[in-house]
């Protein structure tokens, strides 16, 4: 890092961390923003956060406070998955507390409207961009960009530690953590720390009551095997083609080296690769010159852009050159954020242009855009899964009494709630809550099953990967169910 990049972060972490031990740090305050013309219907801080101070290792973060009641709501840090997301999509994309649109020109500043289902309607919410050199989080040693899950979930505990010292306010608030896709192994892995940590009198002392994850990434066998099933299931498939492979890779679809189940898996491959593979029901538009027809989109979709491309890097691992539809690593293989592969069917014009401007970076108390460029998947890290499965850490926690919602929005091709309904029901916890419809507004918004240990499963009825993108009212209201322990 150079030694501007240096300066600006010192003098950034210098105003951010003066709070004087009475309550949310002054300095870090926000109070505008590019973009937005109203007033802010709670307050809003943003700042970095040293996790070690040797390396210059430091985590970025954005917190809104509840808009309901911040001294008693509970509070939820976001994470996104990746490895490698900036949590900005949740923030920007799903359900932080504005609504994004393309300005009146092209490549102009994005216009913000409040969203009336933002998640922090109920709670208190944290953007985390973790690991290191994701977002905007960065260090002044590079060779922290080389990280993994148990180093992940060790920087993010640190982070919580000081955040709460900066925020003592909250300790005595409900914490809650939460997050999607490969958040599915940064979530559990945190709470196992943050518990370890109360368990052994760390303070200040976490509040921590429980988790709550969307279409996770959990364990290669359950999540990969789900893949070919659940396209068969709906109708992607011939009943001949998935007969065929059932036979060729006895129900192994994930990592079988045998020739004719690979054979087998290619011309799956080929059935369904146009297909959005967040969405199934959504469009994809390969190219700019798909748009010719003038389609109108669904608000909740993102056409694939010509600059500024997501990157997906890990896709096309957990099933060899077949397949490119995994989430997650084979245990020990490196992920390098300097890969070619691309996420289909989507970009993030939007939050590019808003958090690559310098009046926004100004506003949110982050490093400059010439010091650290934003990026929604990161080209920074080298990432390698060092976890292994999370059943045995979600056993753990909820043996343990941490309340867990394990959602899905049920027309995702990425991380399928078949696999994640199959590893929930493999726990052989009790029933207590037999498989049903959930209802808004008298209308089934999907199903759920609820187990002994205050272990839920639910799934979204028409929704995608990203469940408060596609489906942000449904999402409001199970996530406000949820966190008040109604039953949703």
């Amino acid at each position: 890092m150079s030694c501007s990049v240096f300066l600006s972060l010192l003098l950034i972490l210098s105003v951010a961390n003066i709070s004087g031990g009475l309550g949310a740090p002054e300095a870090a305050l926000i109070t505008q923003l590019p973009g937005f013309h109203g007033t802010f219907p709670s307050k809003h801080y943003g700042g970095y956060i040293t996790v070690d101070e040797n390396n210059g290792r430091n985590l970025y973060y954005y917190f809104v406070e509840s808009e309901r009641n911040p001294t008693e709501d509970p509070v939820v840090l976001w994470l996104n998955g990746g490895p490698g997301w900036s949590s900005f999509d949740g923030f920007v994309y799903e359900h932080g507390p504005f609504n994004f649109r393309a300005g009146n020109e092209s490549k102009s500043l994005p216009q913000l409207d409040l969203n009336p289902y933002s998640w922090s309607k109920v709670s208190s919410m944290i953007y985390l961009d973790s690991p290191a050199g994701t977002g905007l989080s960065v260090s002044t040693n590079t060779s922290d960009y080389i990280t993994g899950d148990l180093k992940t979930a060790s920087d993010s505990h640190i982070f919580l530690l000081k955040w709460f010292q900066n925020y003592p306010e909250f300790l005595g608030n409900p914490f809650f953590i939460s997050g999607e896709s490969y958040a599915g192994v940064y979530v559990p892995t945190l709470s196992n720390e943050i518990v370890k940590g109360i368990q052994i009198g760390l303070q200040p002392s976490i509040n921590f009551k429980g988790y709550l994850l969307g279409n996770p990434a959990t364990d290669m066998n359950f999540d990969g095997n789900s893949l070919v099933p659940f396209a068969h299931g709906m109708g992607l498939i011939s009943d001949e083609l998935f007969q065929e492979a059932n036979h060729e890779c006895q129900g192994n679809f994930w990592n079988s080296e045998n020739k004719n189940c690979q054979s087998k898996l290619d011309q799956i491959h080929n059935a369904i690769d146009d297909l959005n593979v967040y969405n199934i029901l959504e469009p994809c538009y390969h190219n700019l010159e798909d748009q010719s027809a003038n389609v109108k989109l669904p608000s909740s979709f993102r056409m694939l852009g010509d600059s500024n491309i997501r990157q997906f890097p890990v896709r096309n691992r957990m099933f060899g050159h077949a397949w490119p539809f995994n989430s997650f690593l084979k245990l020990g293989e490196e992920f390098s954020g300097t890969g070619s592969h691309v996420v289909p069917c989507s970009n993030d014009e939007l939050a590019n242009l808003w958090l690559n401007t310098e009046s926004v970076r100004d506003s949110i108390h982050a490093l400059p855009v010439k010091d650290v460029d934003w990026l929604l998947s990161s080209n920074r890290i080298k990432y390698t899964p060092d976890a292994g499965s999370m059943i045995n850490y979600h056993v753990k926690l909820t043996k343990k009494g941490y309340r867990a919602l394990i959602y899905s929005g049920d027309h995702d091709l990425c991380i399928p709630f078949t696999g994640t309904e199959a590893w929930t029901r493999s726990l052989g916890y009790k029933i207590i809550d037999q498989w049903r419809p959930w209802y808004l507004d008298n209308q089934v918004s999907g199903y759920t099953q609820g187990y002994e240990y205050n272990l839920t499963f639910l799934t979204i009825k028409g929704s995608g990967h990203t469940v408060p993108e596609y489906k942000p009212r449904e999402a409001l209201e199970f996530y406000r169910r949820w966190l008040e322990g109604n039953i949703i």
